[in-house]
């Protein structure tokens, strides 16, 4: 009942402390039994007369013997109840990350992030209880209630016999509920996890429905969530409130026709008094075990629910075995790639990739193409640039090149070697990537320089900082210990993207991708990043994304995309003369800068001659 040989198998460390919490709560038991024989010994040794001293003596040691051994036992009981729990915790989450390391950086395509963290956190804790009280109770409970009749008879067989009939009765009446509790459970799960997933995306898209002024369209949102959760959360109350009342009534009916079986039988002289009052006593120990266990129900149902999600997770397919390393002549070149996200995709990997370059994604995209036929180069120690406009898939060719986007059709060769053979642990040593999202780590500018190349110096910290002019910035503050906050939300977002930029500077690698890494910044941090950029060009393969098609021009190669295909590739004075898409697109941005220029000229020099006019008039003033 409510076991599963996997989950045990899985945790087979535990194994030794539940046997040692069974055992302690077996050894609390004997002594309890012992005292309760000696108590009611004694008992009737007062009722008829024949109790002494040297009776009472022994019974109070024998009481406080079984005291001594009850408190023992349950410090036992609690301390490998807490080392079940904790190598649960360990070995389930050990299990957790490890699976997600061998899913690599296309995890997101099986699974949300969301739900990973709920499954390793809460699911795990709902194990921990398992494991620690659940497990323990049920062994507990098959155990004391065989070790009282077999005791119980030597006493009174029949009724031994009716106690042990009834205890029974308690699980037969948890396996009524079982199956209706089970899918509610699989209900609430499914809710509980669709109420993170929706206050996770409010959460990280705070900032945006402020700005849009939408804060209430998703309060409402999250307001029926909520009202969702809710009700499924008081349908389980609601449920373990009546297999409690049911279990309640059971085991305190048995305990009673216990009391009733003892009178009756020493009305008859079929049992003596101490063997009368000891069957009272002790016929509520039969049931006690069962009806903690059934107690732990709820636990144990919500246990195996949460198994459920994590061996979901822990089964996912892995990519095959891969053992190519990254070649030495690293030129790239994509042959006819092809890539859709399929119906395993989570919906934040399809939302994470679009996001990049057409805003928010949609799980209708699932099953579209999104490139066709890509046809691009990418020469060792070249500068190649792909432009278009936002959602021609330009962020997937570097999703792919990058192996997050797994399942691509067509051909994706580094040198010799194909991507998907290649192990994802050379591509993330040999190619780095940088976005405008990249992240930055609460922690010290240290620490987060220090993930580029874990054995840097400070004179090499120092040295890229330079390269990216944050150095003078730095000094000024706290130096190599600057702290960030999440994300470094107390740094601008030039500081931000210069930061990642000398991260990036530090990994040295022999590729690197460039995925809109100035968009959103001041136009001083975009010409340093450029300005470094085009420093790279030559020595290493550099791949720029970019819709501001003047960071673009010195390169040796454009690829112009449109709607997931290849629809012009040059180099800038060439596809200016061949006045297509992208001669348009430069026209556009050039008129649209050149007006912008214009603007803040007359804006200037209209300031300019109010000064002038207010100094005038203080001159006539003087």
């Amino acid at each position: 009942m409510m076991i599963k040989k996997r989950l045990i198998g899985t945790v087979h460390e535990s194994k030794k402390y539940i046997i040692g919490n069974v055992a302690a709560q077996w050894c609390s038991l004997a002594a309890n039994i012992a005292m309760m024989t000696a108590v009611t010994g004694l008992l009737a040794s007062l009722f008829h007369k024949t109790a002494d001293k040297d009776s009472c003596f022994l019974t109070a040691g024998i009481a406080a013997a079984a005291v001594m051994t009850r408190f023992i036992c349950t410090i036992l009981s609690s301390r490998m109840g807490y080392l079940s729990s904790k190598s649960v915790k360990k070995t389930l989450r050990e299990a957790i990350y490890g699976k997600l390391l061998r899913l690599g950086a296309s995890y997101k395509e099986q699974v949300n992030t969301s739900e990973v963290v709920q499954v390793a956190v809460e699911g795990v804790e709902q194990l921990e209880t398992y494991f620690g009280a659940y497990l323990p109770q049920f062994f507990y409970a098959m155990l004391a209630p065989l070790t009282l009749f077999a005791y119980l008879c030597f006493v009174n067989v029949p009724s031994a016999a009716v106690l042990l009939v009834c205890v029974p009765l308690i699980p037969i009446a948890i396996a009524a509920v079982q199956t209706w509790a089970k899918k509610l459970l699989s209900k609430y799960w499914g809710q509980y996890t669709a109420l993170g997933d929706t206050f996770l995306e409010n959460l990280q898209g705070l900032t945006t429905l402020k700005i849009y002024q939408s804060d209430g369209f998703k309060h409402e949102e999250m307001n029926r969530e909520a009202e969702k959760f809710r009700k499924i959360t008081m349908k389980v109350l609601t449920m373990q409130l009546n297999s409690i009342t049911l279990m309640d009534l059971i085991a305190y009916g048995g305990a009673a026709l216990g009391v009733i079986m003892a009178a009756t039988q020493f009305r008859t002289g079929d049992v003596t008094l101490s063997g009368c009052l000891l069957i009272i006593l002790i016929s509520a120990d039969f049931f006690i075990p069962m009806r903690q266990l059934g107690s732990f129900f709820h636990v144990a149902m919500n246990g195996m629910a949460a198994s459920d999600k994590i061996f979901r997770l822990l089964d996912l397919p892995e990519p095959a075995g891969k053992t190519g390393r990254f070649p030495e002549d690293y030129r790239i070149v994509c042959d006819n790639l092809r890539f859709s996200y399929g119906e395993n995709s989570s919906d934040e990997e399809i939302s994470s990739d679009k996001g990049n370059s057409s805003g928010q994604g949609s799980p209708s995209d699932r099953g579209r193409e999104i490139l066709r036929g890509i046809r691009m180069q990418f020469p060792k120690g070249g500068f190649v640039s792909i432009i278009g406009e936002s959602g021609c898939g330009k962020s997937t060719v570097a999703a792919v090149l990058m192996g997050r986007n797994q399942g691509y059709r067509g051909s994706v060769k580094i040198g010799d070697k194909e991507l998907s053979d290649i192990r994802e642990a050379e591509l993330m040593e040999s190619i780095t990537y940088i976005s405008h999202q990249s992240y930055l780590f609460k922690g010290t500018v240290r620490e987060n320089l220090l993930m580029g190349k874990p054995d840097a110096s400070d004179k090499e910290l120092w040295a890229v900082l330079e390269r990216a002019n944050l150095a003078g910035f730095l000094k000024s503050e706290g130096g190599l210990d600057t702290l960030l906050m999440e994300n470094a939300s107390n740094f601008s977002g030039g500081q931000r993207q210069r930061l990642a930029l000398a991260r990036a500077l530090l990994h040295d690698s022999p590729v690197y991708i460039f995925d809109e890494a100035t968009s959103n910044i001041d136009a001083e941090s975009e010409n340093d990043i450029m300005r470094e950029i085009h420093g790279l060009a030559g020595k290493k393969t550099v791949i720029l994304i970019s819709h501001r098609l003047a960071n673009v021009t010195a390169s040796d190669n454009i690829y112009v995309m449109d709607a997931g295909s290849v629809a012009e590739s040059g180099s800038h004075e060439e596809l200016l003369a061949g006045d297509g898409i992208y001669a348009k697109l430069w026209n556009t941005q050039q008129s649209l800068e050149n007006y912008g220029n214009i603007q803040s000229g007359y804006q200037d020099g209209h300031s300019a001659g109010t000064e002038g006019r207010a100094d005038g008039k203080d001159g006539a003033a003087v």
